[in-house]
């Protein structure tokens, strides 16, 4: 009987595995793998991407893969994101943003461009526990230098708390998104997770990394691993 009983609890265990990963949307773990792989290019083309120096800074990390600008007359933006922060023990699992802004003039079309946000100050974290933070307001941002040696020299990239950056064609340059809001995605984070769990906690490293974001957080990881190794020499 005993035995009977656990097989039987083996059997729904197996099952229940697979069940509980898919609970996962295909469009989050889409955003993820999205998210992923412009890092992953990015550490490819170093003297073309974010400087070894910046990532060795970096206290968050927020990826928006495919950025909408579009405009007549009066232009929108509109992006969803992964974000991440270091923590003493290693990087954060990560949580989902939102990006929104709004642009003024005579445009006519639109586009579409992958970003990063590179947050160098303990700041930046509290700052993505809030429910909306507006760059340039609430947190200073700049576009950041580019190449494998450039430095944030300037005094205005100096005292910027989020460095920001796109990448168009393979390429990455700094880019201007004074005035655009990060938001919490409380809805997407907690589908992800199963449950709804603060961002205070997950950003903190109080929640473990699930499965299908486990190698975003390891390139992260790496990427700050390489610029720590340089910023040593």
């Amino acid at each position: 009987m005993r035995n009977l009983v656990a097989s039987a609890l083996l059997a729904v265990s197996v099952i229940a595995a697979p069940a509980a990963h898919a609970q996962v949307p295909d469009k989050l773990v889409h955003r993820i793998e999205a998210s992923h792989a412009i890092l992953h290019e990015l550490m490819n083309t170093p003297d073309k991407g974010i400087p070894l120096d910046i990532a060795a800074s970096a206290q968050c990390v927020i990826v928006v893969p495919a950025f909408k600008k579009g405009a007549f007359v009066i232009g929108g933006e509109y992006g969803q994101g992964v974000a991440t922060c270091r923590t003493p023990k290693g990087w954060s699992a990560p949580v989902f943003v939102q990006m929104a802004g709004a642009s003024f003039g005579f445009q006519i079309g639109g586009q579409s461009t992958d970003l990063v946000l590179i947050g160098r100050t303990h700041e930046s974290l509290n700052h993505l526990l809030k429910d909306k933070v507006k760059l340039g307001g609430d947190a200073s941002v700049a576009g950041g230098p580019v190449g494998r040696s450039a430095q944030a020299s300037t005094t205005e990239l100096a005292n910027a708390e989020f460095l920001t950056y796109s990448r168009n064609k393979g390429l990455f340059a700094g880019i201007d998104l004074q005035g655009d809001e990060v938001n919490q995605n409380v809805k997407d984070t907690a589908e992800l997770y199963g449950h709804d769990v603060s961002f205070q906690k997950i950003l903190s490293g109080g929640v473990a990394t699930p499965a299908p974001a486990a190698h975003f957080v390891r390139t992260v990881s790496e990427l700050f691993r390489k610029g720590r190794a340089r910023k040593g020499k």
